[in-house]
């Protein structure tokens, strides 16, 4: 089934695409740019915002993998059901706010931007849309728990950080300093802070300060590559192109506990190696 679909009025395709853009602005170091998509990311994505509340619905079904079928069913439903007390009118003015936005002040060239899972995200966008036929509706639900429900490739299991609200998240970050006091770098810290603040609410700040610490390890293995004794040494420059190629990719990835750690062992080796 092929639906017309304008990835315009796709709120998660605009917040994914802006993301991609702002990105694009740390990794080129242009400030402006990245000023200008902070700014309109957080106008029109924090938390309370219109947008905000309908991308928060989207990604509850486009995020859930591996769930049972009762489990996908019951989200389903109850999204779509919050979805409708949302006003349909203020969520298009608002896109129509955004999307001049990103005409006047970043560039059409954000709609270029590739969004791996746009595909799903137009199918959960067309069944919250009011004027889907029921035969369209229950063809789309089906796609969906389909979606949700596959097993897909083994992925690594990782422990995830569980919710903390500010009194929780002081203590652990008061124990977390005493417990690991002289043995992490400082920039070990800051990422690990930053990771834990980041859950629900600051999502924005802490991709604009990955991507700037990632920018800081490539600018820093760049010199180490012009270091003498690494230059007579072929092991130790391809391992710096293997660290290189693993930014890079961390770059387009969604963070997980799992590529945090990597992303730490590579602090400490950059900062051993520089020493």
């Amino acid at each position: 089934m092929k639906l017309k679909h304008n990835k315009k009025r796709n709120t998660a395709f605009l917040y994914e695409a802006l993301v991609k853009e702002l990105t694009k602005a740390v990794v080129n170091k242009d400030t402006q740019k990245k000023n200008a998509l902070v700014s309109m990311l957080k106008e029109n994505f924090s938390v309370g915002k219109i947008l905000q509340k309908e991308l928060e619905l989207i990604k509850t079904l486009s995020e859930t993998k591996k769930a049972d079928l009762y489990t996908a069913e019951r989200l389903l439903s109850e999204s779509v059901s919050r979805y409708s007390t949302l006003d349909s009118q203020e969520i298009f003015e608002a896109q129509s706010r955004l999307i001049e936005g990103i005409n006047k002040n970043i560039g059409k060239q954000v709609y270029s931007n590739f969004v791996p899972n746009y595909k799903h995200l137009a199918t959960i966008s067309q069944l919250f849309t009011q004027n889907t036929s029921v035969k369209e509706k229950v063809l789309l639900e089906r796609t969906l728990i389909a979606a949700m429900t596959a097993k897909g490739k083994e992925q690594v299991k990782a422990k995830q950080m569980p919710h903390v609200d500010k009194l929780v998240f002081k203590t652990v970050i008061e124990n977390f300093n005493k417990t690991y006091d002289g043995e992490l770098l400082q920039e070990q810290k800051d990422l690990l802070n930053n990771y834990i603040v980041s859950f629900g609410k600051n999502e924005i700040e802490f991709k604009v300060y990955l991507n700037e610490e990632l920018g800081r390890l490539k600018d820093q293995v760049a010199l180490l590559k012009q270091n003498e004794i690494m230059l007579e040494n072929n092991d130790l420059l391809r391992k710096l192109d293997e660290v290189k190629g693993a930014l890079d990719k961390f770059q387009t990835k969604k963070v997980n506990p799992v590529m945090l750690e990597k992303i730490m062992q590579i602090q400490k080796l950059v900062k051993e190696c520089s020493e």
